[in-house]
């Protein structure tokens, strides 16, 4: 699962990276998936919006098994 989720990340990057940020995958445990938001999403005060919104929604939309996306 965790080759899967960092798949679908992949194609989440590059948005985040236009706006001067980036994920990291930390961990997948359980349908948990944690990541690390970095460069400008780190301070962003829309970082919890992006976070549920965007990426959670997004993995779970691809990857039905992800029961939440957590920040680190």
């Amino acid at each position: 699962m965790k080759e899967q989720v960092q798949e679908v990340l992949n194609i989440i990057r590059p948005s985040l990276q236009a706006d001067g940020g980036d994920v990291e995958l930390v961990d997948v445990k359980d349908g948990i998936v944690s990541v690390k938001l970095k460069g400008a999403c780190s301070g962003c005060p829309m970082s919890t919006m992006t976070l549920k919104k965007g990426i959670e929604r997004f993995l779970k939309e691809k990857i039905p098994t992800v029961k939440e996306v957590v920040g680190v």
